[in-house]
């Protein structure tokens, strides 16, 4: 676990899990909050080695490796569970909507919510302007994005137009370590890019030494994440010439047809 981020008292705790979750806790030194606790044991060591008392927890989605660790947090912690008001998942004590906001008043700390389905029907993002940071689950990854499950490629396109809208500083704090894989997948598609070589580099020197890729930012995302930019010219040209496409598509007959071809590479 390494700390990564301080703003005004406020730091972000990576929590590694199972083979390549990080789980977030945002503390102030004495309490905590806990974004998609997909396993309740690192996260109780967490908090018992920091000093932490837990205040609420966060939920972007109903998938096992975000909520599995609910249950258990609940017996140790009597907390609130912010969470999706349309994803199923029954311990969401306080159901959120697109453009809610809630405060951790322990923290001092306001959260907008937005809505990013396509992962999930539900999916929704944590957007802190205070930290300067986006918790977005499975939608948006360093390089990449979330399969479509149970959304369309029309909504994960506004999805990710939506998050891409942030501040192009706004951290970008994703639930996997996939980056690797997903810049393998973004040279296929840019070949030519020199931006997306050298974060392959930066990248691959940070996974030789065992420090995360995440959290990313949306700005670097926007230079080099082919899901963001899937309305560039040479994108559009890369998918006509190999096939995925005919020319003079739909914009999200181009993202579905770009994640399809993502969904079978190796």
């Amino acid at each position: 676990m390494n700390q990564q981020v301080t703003k005004q008292a406020l730091s972000i705790l990576t929590v590694p899990a199972f083979d390549d979750n990080y789980l977030w806790l945002i503390h102030n030194g004495r309490d905590a909050i806990v974004v998609d606790p997909g396993d309740a044991t690192v996260i109780l060591q967490a908090l018992g080695q920091h000093n932490l008392s837990l205040k609420a927890i966060l939920l972007t989605h109903h998938h096992s490796d975000h909520i599995g660790g609910v249950a258990e947090l609940l017996t140790h912690f009597q907390v609130p569970v912010y969470g999706p008001a349309h994803d199923g998942i029954g311990a969401v004590t306080i159901p959120l909507d697109d453009e809610d906001q809630i405060t951790i008043d322990s923290l001092d700390l306001t959260f907008t919510v937005i809505a990013v389905p396509g992962h999930t029907f539900g999916h929704i993002a944590y957007y802190s302007e205070t930290l300067a940071a986006v918790f977005c689950g499975d939608t948006l990854f360093a390089g990449g994005c979330g399969r479509l499950f149970e959304g369309t490629p029309a909504q994960m396109l506004n999805s990710l137009d939506r998050l891409a809208g942030l501040p192009a500083a706004t951290a970008v704090y994703c639930a996997h370590e996939y980056t690797l894989s997903n810049l393998k997948f973004a040279l296929e598609v840019e070949p030519g890019s020199t931006v997306l070589q050298e974060r392959m580099i930066r990248e691959q020197e940070k996974r030789s030494h065992n420090v995360p890729t995440v959290p990313t930012t949306i700005g670097l995302e926007i230079e080099t994440n082919p899901f963001l930019r899937t309305r560039v010219s040479a994108i559009v040209e890369r998918l006509v010439s190999t096939g995925k496409i005919l020319a003079g598509q739909d914009e999200a007959t181009n993202f579905g047809a770009l994640r399809e071809w993502k969904n079978n590479f190796r």
